[in-house]
């Protein structure tokens, strides 16, 4: 009985969280209702037994990927005002229209019933290897570590070399000298 209440609390904040995400004028609080939106659904995984998809919806998802979307918005500026007039006159149209194709497909795969012969399992299957945790970590930490640590190397330089192009484009260049007076112009 109390995984069906934390089932319909859990979808209920999602769901509200999402229309939050779409919703919200400031991009900030949009990447805030999306953290809300992915530790929601951890917390389904966990309520069905999938306690490595919950911790790596956590870890990758609710702290990774979104701390990447707020250091781009922060990097672009979110105090800037956006034009809301349509520079492409099809683009509103066109989304409508990819819209109603989209949810058309959902509507026709629910009604059928895939039989796919095998059983269905919750949890942890036990075979004396250890949990589904256990063996994922000896596999990234053994076998895939090199990939592991070239990904984060990759990452990371990624990020530096971002910060400084952004800080690069916002500097005065000697090509910025007011052919007047002479005196360097100062970046707007």
């Amino acid at each position: 009985m109390s995984e069906v209440v934390i089932f319909f609390l859990m979808a209920a904040l999602a769901l509200g969280a999402a229309l939050g995400v779409v919703l919200a004028k400031n991009p900030v609080h949009s990447a805030l209702l999306l953290v809300t939106v992915l530790v929601a659904i951890a917390v389904l995984f966990v309520v069905q037994d999938a306690q490595l998809l919950a911790a790596v919806q956590v870890i990758v998802y609710a702290g990774a990927i979104v701390v990447l979307f707020l250091f781009v918005i922060m990097l672009l500026g979110v105090d800037e005002q956006e034009s809301l007039s349509d520079p492409v006159r099809i683009q509103r149209p066109a989304a409508i229209l990819l819209g109603v194709i989209a949810l058309a497909e959902v509507l026709f795969l629910t009604g059928h019933h895939w039989a796919t012969g095998a059983e269905k399992a919750r949890g942890a299957l036990d075979d004396g290897s250890g949990g589904n945790v256990e063996r994922v970590a000896r596999s990234l930490f053994t076998e895939f570590l090199w990939p592991f640590e070239v990904t984060a190397v990759l990452l990371v330089a990624a990020v530096i070399g971002s910060v400084v192009l952004a800080r690069r484009s916002n500097r005065p260049t000697t090509d910025d000298v007011d052919e007047s007076s002479g005196e360097k112009v100062s970046a707007p």
